[in-house]
């Protein structure tokens, strides 16, 4: 089994449902137990700001899937929440982004990892601060990189991470 971690976020419909369900899809298949899962955080828009304002988590599976089955489960996820690629950085429902899946370097044209933008995204470092602030980025800790972060408008919704049961 490896630990590869997931970011989750949506802001248009009911997001905490969303993420909520996928999450436990995730935790119902053979190969794959949700483990840790952040708070639930009210985020502003990033990239694209004229829109709603985001929920986001991150949650740490154990899997015996590789990198790219497990792309293709997360996004079959997505598909079954209704979520359409229109717009790069636009509202969605639901999303799912594998951040890590157990510190393999690996990049194609779908799926790179780690994460190319997660240590410069307070919307991710703050919840995986929940899951694992020492997890290492680039040499550093999520911790050290989030000191020099801004996280104005980033706040709790949640006050642990049972939300998703």
């Amino acid at each position: 089994m490896t630990r590869a971690l997931i970011g989750l976020g949506g802001n248009i419909g009911d997001p905490a449902t969303a993420m909520a369900q996928a999450l436990r899809w995730l935790d119902a298949r053979d190969d794959a137990e949700v483990v840790s899962v952040s708070r639930l955080y009210r985020t502003p828009p990033w990239g694209k700001t004229d829109q709603p304002d985001f929920l986001n988590a991150v949650a740490a599976i154990e899997t015996s899937l590789a990198p790219w089955p497990l792309l293709e489960v997360c996004l079959g996820v997505e598909r079954e929440l209704k979520r359409e690629r229109r717009e790069r950085w636009g509202p969605r429902p639901i999303d799912l982004d594998i951040l890590d899946h157990g510190g393999l370097a690996y990049h194609d044209d779908a799926l790179t990892l780690p994460h190319p933008r997660m240590a410069e995204r307070a919307f991710v470092l703050v919840p995986l601060a929940d899951v694992d602030a020492g997890f290492g980025i680039g040499g550093r800790t999520v911790s050290t990189l989030l000191s020099g972060l801004d996280r104005a408008g980033i706040e709790p919704a949640t006050a642990d991470g049972s939300w998703w049961r």
